[in-house]
């Protein structure tokens, strides 16, 4: 797959914001970062692109040793940018590195995206397969979007037979009573050997989406589970406490005592990836075990607190609060002259594939909703001509009506295409690099509504010529719809570099 070597370099440069603060947070001090690569060098372009893609791919790959899981886990929080999430998402699936840290680190990134949809209740629509049968989650249509310009890797028969064990390992997960039988089921080291196996094919939209939705309704579970194991052995520690004595249970040849579950850091420990704080989690429930074993004791009449940790300071979230980034003055009109071939050609490639999405969309939907078709961040509506031409057989016809049923298609897609990227615009506002490749890509998409206004006005003619002269009005007004949303990028953009111009 070809693709725009700025585009990759402002995922990277994204990649490389998050990883820098993330390290700064940790070691308390500033990143020195190789020159060339600083973010006001990136955002001034210097220096040749490929040369400085491939500079910043050997300094990520450095930084990578350097970022662990658990240090993802902590620094995704519910304050992260959804932005920033979707860039380390295309950079840690673009690697296609096959080790457990690199897919762990994806599958985290792409549980957060899931938890965390933009809109509430985002993934609970349904969506259609690209055969127009098999049911297509949300999640996977926004993980088709996201990745669009990856090479998705091959995915195997086999590999879908193992995906197909997912459901049945969530619902015996669901079954399980408390944390000793849900350890004790060894799920979790059974879906990590599942998530082995699945090789390269981990990073295929279709497996992310399976997988994200499994993890976060078994963490959800494995909380509450250990949350309620965690406040039974306090609170037995607290009566054993008022009692006088301090030894809980003996776990493994260790006394267990009242000072080592005053320390116990229930949230701290739950930010730790599962696999590495197995172990740990499993002495948990060794000791709830040990303590149900026990007689029951009553609480006295007198009363004494449980010594509680001392609060540990809140790291600040990765997420800043930058001032708003200054860009420069927004020329609409010089940056659609620059528009290259090479810009018009990708984008073509993205319209077609939004069209074959709406097309099967409405080909498969119930026929009272197919004109509200459920888009990334939006909802599209269609008129009902636009949806006969979505669906109509003859679009590859050479005949009037085949003409303009390809005109109405070809505007609807242009229409939601442009109102995706205005809404990424709006996103990326703290991110200068991927604002302005949202930019050249809406200036991208001013020059093929052009084109297109000029090959929808001869359907129009063509098809008045013919005698349809319904068929043309309904051109029109579509049309009209194309025209209002490109007002609506130029104000956009103009207002931009407006508002830029007053900080």
């Amino acid at each position: 797959m070809v693709e725009d070597p700025k585009w990759e370099l402002a995922i990277l440069a994204t990649v490389q914001g998050f990883y820098e603060k993330l390290l700064q947070d940790s070691i308390g001090g500033e990143i020195p970062v190789p020159a060339g690569l600083e973010a006001i060098s990136l955002q001034e372009g210097e220096g040749e692109v490929h040369a400085t893609l491939d500079r910043m791919r050997r300094w990520l790959r450095l930084l990578d040793q350097a970022i662990t899981p658990a240090m993802l886990r902590r620094a995704f929080t519910t304050e992260t940018d959804p932005e920033i999430a979707e860039a380390v998402l295309r950079y840690f699936t673009r690697k296609k590195d096959t080790s457990d840290v690199n897919r762990d680190k994806t599958d985290l990134v792409a549980t957060f995206l899931y938890r965390h949809p933009r809109v509430p209740g985002q993934w609970e629509r349904r969506g259609f397969g690209l055969d127009g049968s098999l049911p297509l989650s949300p999640f996977e249509i926004a993980l088709i979007e996201i990745l669009a310009d990856n090479d998705v890797p091959f995915l195997s028969e086999e590999h879908v037979q193992l995906l197909r064990r997912f459901d049945p390992l969530q619902e015996e997960a669901q079954n399980c009573r408390d944390l000793n039988a849900l350890l004790e089921s060894e799920i979790i080291t059974r879906v990590r050997e599942l998530k082995q196996a699945l090789d390269s094919s981990f990073y295929h939209p279709g497996v992310l989406a399976t997988i994200a939705p499994y993890n976060a309704a078994f963490g959800a579970k494995f909380d509450e589970f250990f949350h309620a194991a965690a406040a039974e052995i306090r609170e037995f520690a607290l009566v054993l406490q008022e009692q006088g004595g301090s030894i809980l249970g003996n776990v493994e040849g260790v006394d267990v005592t009242v000072e080592h579950v005053a320390a116990l850091e229930e949230s701290e420990l739950l930010k730790i990836d599962y696999s590495s704080a197995l172990e740990k989690f499993r002495r948990v429930s060794k000791l709830k075990q040990a303590l149900e074993r026990r007689p029951p004791i009553r609480r006295t009449s007198y009363s004494s607190s449980l010594p509680t940790p001392a609060p540990t300071k809140r790291s600040p979230s990765v997420k800043a609060s930058p001032a708003r980034p200054q860009r420069r003055v927004v020329d609409v009109q010089a940056m659609r002259a620059a528009v290259t071939p090479q810009q018009i050609s990708t984008e073509e490639t993205k319209i077609r594939q939004v069209e074959e999405s709406i097309r099967i969309f409405v080909r498969v939907a119930d026929p009272k909703f197919r004109q509200v078709v459920p888009m990334r961040f939006f909802n599209l509506t269609l008129t009902p001509a636009e949806a006969d031409a979505c669906s109509a057989e003859y679009l590859e016809e050479k005949s009037p009506r085949g003409t303009v049923a390809r005109a109405l298609l070809r505007i609807v897609a242009v229409v939601a295409r442009m109102t995706t990227e205005l809404e990424e615009l709006k996103r990326a506002e703290n991110s200068p690099s991927l604002w302005k490749l949202h930019a050249d890509s809406l200036v991208t998409l001013l020059e093929t509504a052009t084109g297109l206004s000029e090959s929808a006005s001869r359907a129009v003619a063509e098809a008045r010529n013919s005698g349809n002269t319904a068929a043309g009005e309904t051109i029109q007004v579509s049309l009209q719809r194309l025209r209002h949303r490109c007002t609506l990028i130029a104000d956009t953009l103009a207002q931009t570099a407006s508002q830029t111009q007053t900080v």
